[in-house]
């Protein structure tokens, strides 16, 4: 369930923080969850110079090959 940003701040506070600790991370989480950065940018895409793709379809495909089994 989401949380509003004073009621992070009090929790954190009730955590054991300062205030003056407490409410610049607040607000800092706020806007990082805001949706202001949950648009996507080909960067990535560019520097590998191919498509991504999802972690899990790859450590599917790797799985089976044991590169992680224990020596």
């Amino acid at each position: 369930m989401p949380i509003t940003r004073d009621q992070f701040a009090d929790a954190v506070v009730d955590d054991g923080a300062p205030r003056e600790f407490a409410e610049p991370l607040a607000t800092l989480i706020s806007e990082f969850f805001d949706g202001r950065n949950s648009s996507l940018a080909d960067g990535v895409e560019r520097a590998l110079n191919r498509k991504l793709r999802d972690f899990a379809d790859w450590v599917a495909e790797i799985a089976p090959t044991g590169v992680w089994d224990a020596a």
